[in-house]
């Protein structure tokens, strides 16, 4: 029937937002009745000391205090009272473990903050500052501990024998950090690494990488290098490790110059070898087995004193290590006369020697070229010439056909200092005054003609002097002086 009479009645659109409504005041005075302040977070290190706060804030209420405990929740446990203080009966400090680590900053039952000593990495968990109170019953506030751990890192390189399996080259680790770390490889070695860890009891983490490779005897004194980060670091940590790689010896035999000749003293033999770890035995033998009289070993180096035909023979040095032997032949010929080393033309450098010197000469032609030239541009005659003088129809009168050059037997009148340029590219002519004129005459005065005239006025043009076109080309001429 209830569910009929609900069915019939159904929710009004204003009840449901009564209801959202109530929720949100019930919400608000839930944050409101948040009374205890205290820190949500903390990190800390071992052997450090942390202090945990918190405070009573009752927002002028008549909430009365009776009693504040500290209550700490290990990652892995059950909560346990460390500390309790009452107004009253005084300080607490219930649980053995931090008995005498924990002290109360000071005795304000509505500031009851603490300090915890000598931090151990177990500290990590949850710790909870309540309140006893009247009448709203207990009050609370929680702060979680992060213990934090530096780890204790370590690299080195592992001592391999050279073969055909992968195997550890180095390793490279990171003890007892939280968190955990981690580990990075660097190498220019074709190898690969693998990480694994470990968690301790005390919630830290151990970080264990190793790199692996096959080893061959070029990778021996290669390197690689470990990188370890981890949040306690400031950067990351950095190990360069040098590969060991131990191989037996590898033997190469020189000092053969194909010119022993009999009679020759001191011709000498060395036997060199790579191995790790360092040979341990160096033989020299020939082909019958025992060395002839006049051969002196030393070590690595064969010395024979004089030349002759016991040593044409084949001669072998062996070397030893832990690893195992390798051994190197060489057969050696004796001349009966000494072989003059031929001197190789030093072709490359004779042509490059004729190139150079062409090329210089070359520039030194050039740079003369040059020269001459800037000095003809700068030294010779302008490039515009004038018009030559043209004969006017009387002293006064110039000629005005603009359109007709003048002839080489016309001539125009200048001014006393005009220049004159010949047409064909004779020397310039300077134009004279009365005064330069009888200069030239030896100062006497001008030769007057049998009928009185000077000469300088008349229609007879042999009076004016040569004609332009009959002065050969180079010479220059002085016009005749003309009066006005």
């Amino acid at each position: 029937m209830a569910r009929d009479y609900a069915a019939r009645c159904p929710r009004s659109p204003g009840r449901n937002a009564w209801m959202v409504a109530t929720l949100i005041i019930l919400a608000a005075q839930g944050v409101v009745a948040q009374k205890v302040r205290v820190e949500e977070e903390l990190e800390a290190y071992p052997t450090e000391s942390v202090d945990l706060r918190c405070e009573f804030v009752d927002g002028g209420s008549l909430t009365k205090l009776t009693q504040v405990s500290w209550i700490w929740e290990p990652v892995d446990g059950q909560r346990d009272n460390i500390a309790v203080y009452h107004p009253t009966y005084g300080q607490s400090f219930p649980n053995v473990a931090f008995r005498d680590r924990v002290i109360f900053l000071q005795n304000n039952l509505r500031i009851p903050s603490i300090r915890i000593k000598d931090l151990r990495m177990s500290d990590a968990g949850r710790y909870t500052c309540e309140y006893a109170t009247y009448p709203s019953g207990n009050e609370q506030g929680t702060t979680t501990l992060i213990m934090l751990a530096k780890p204790k890192n370590s690299a080195k390189a592992v001592t391999v024998q050279a073969g055909s399996k992968s195997v550890m080259v180095a390793h490279c680790e990171a003890a007892d950090g939280k968190p955990a770390a981690t580990i990075k490889w660097l190498a220019s070695v074709g190898g690969n690494h693998s990480t694994s860890s470990t968690n301790g009891p005390d919630g830290t983490v151990t970080v264990r990488s190793e790199y692996r490779l096959v080893p061959t005897a070029e990778d021996n004194g290669r390197e690689v290098t470990c990188l370890v980060d981890q949040k306690t670091q400031d950067r990351p940590w950095t190990e360069v490790l040098k590969l060991s790689v131990e191989y037996p010896p590898t033997v190469t035999i020189d000092g053969y110059d194909h010119n022993w000749y009999v009679g020759r003293s001191d011709a000498v033999l060395f036997c060199h070898a790579t191995a790790n770890p360092e040979p341990t035995t160096i033989t020299w033998t020939t082909a019958s087995g025992s060395l002839p009289d006049t051969v002196v070993v030393e070590q690595n180096k064969l010395t024979v004193r004089k030349v002759d035909d016991a040593v044409n023979t084949t001669f072998t040095c062996e070397v030893k290590n832990k690893h195992g032997a390798s051994r190197k032949t060489l057969t050696t010929f004796v001349i009966e006369e000494k072989r003059e080393p031929v001197q190789e033309q030093q072709t490359g450098a004779l042509v490059g020697g004729v190139l150079g010197t062409i090329i210089f000469i070359g520039i030194i032609i050039g740079i003369v070229f040059l020269i001459r030239k800037y000095q003809q541009d700068t030294e010779g005659p302008p490039k515009h010439k004038p018009p030559p003088p043209v004969k006017a129809g009387s002293s006064t009168e110039m000629l005005n056909k603009p359109s007709e050059p003048p002839t080489a037997t016309e001539t125009v009148p200048l001014s006393p200092g005009e220049v004159y340029y010949e047409p064909t590219g004779g020397e310039p002519v300077t134009m004279l005054d009365e005064d330069a004129t009888d200069a030239l005459n030896g100062g006497a005065p001008p030769v007057l003609n049998k009928d009185g005239s000077d000469g300088h006025h008349g229609n007879d043009s042999s009076n004016h002097g040569p004609s332009s076109g009959n002065i050969p080309r180079g010479e220059s001429f002085v016009s005749t002086p003309m009066y006005v």
